[in-house]
């Protein structure tokens, strides 16, 4: 390994801690976003049952707050549980722009991972190209330089492009569970302002029809 990252030259170094970056990154989104951590499946029905049996109290409140990300969303919700379905909703949205906030964390530098290590390989292409280049004078080739530039090249693509597949990969990947949840806590935070303030009607408002 070690032979090949001498052969591939100093621009193989900012790939190389691309690439540790990333599986960081992809290592640290894997665990946070798992789905029993953001949108806990017991979570609504626990909350609506204790809303209609025990009310609202400040204790309950900071437990649901902790307790995952659709609990934020959930407490936001009952926090203004008094106030009319349009404020509790306006504070449920608040709360999710915020969740989904802290969801997306990461997910920007590894697009940018994914976007930047091609082109960070075709750095180190140009800089092997100029070292091919440089290996001719008029007396010759100097075929050790022409090897080195011809690996500089070739390693520095190759690289670029096996970092960037799977970082793109896994971005989009979580790109999609991140809009799942908020999915989720939409529907959930819409069955609980229902609980509060009464299923909505789809019924048509009499005189409606025919305007």
């Amino acid at each position: 390994m070690f032979a090949i990252i001498q052969a591939a030259g100093w621009p193989i170094w900012p790939l190389l801690a691309a690439s540790v970056i990333a599986v960081a990154l992809i290592i640290e989104r894997s665990i946070s976003l798992r789905h029993a951590r953001i949108v806990p499946p017991t979570l609504l029905d626990q909350v609506v049952t204790v809303y209609q049996r025990h009310g609202v109290s400040e204790e309950v409140l900071e437990r649901l707050s902790r307790d995952s990300p659709l609990g934020v969303v959930l407490a936001a919700g009952l926090r203004n549980h008094a106030s009319s379905r349009y404020v509790m909703r306006e504070a449920i949205e608040e709360a999710g722009r915020a969740v989904t906030h802290d969801l997306e964390r990461f997910l920007t530098t590894l697009g940018t991972i994914a976007t930047a290590s091609p082109l960070l390989g075709l750095f180190g292409t140009v800089i092997g190209m100029i070292e091919i280049f440089a290996s001719q004078s008029p007396t010759g080739t100097n075929p050790q330089q022409l090897a080195h530039g011809i690996s500089v090249a070739l390693y520095n693509t190759a690289f670029g492009i096996g970092i960037a597949i799977p970082a793109l990969i896994f971005y989009r990947h979580f790109k999609s569970r991140v809009d799942g949840y908020v999915v989720d806590m939409e529907q959930a935070a819409a069955r609980l302002v229902d609980t509060v303030h009464g299923e909505r009607s789809d019924v048509p408002v009499a005189g409606a029809r025919g305007r």
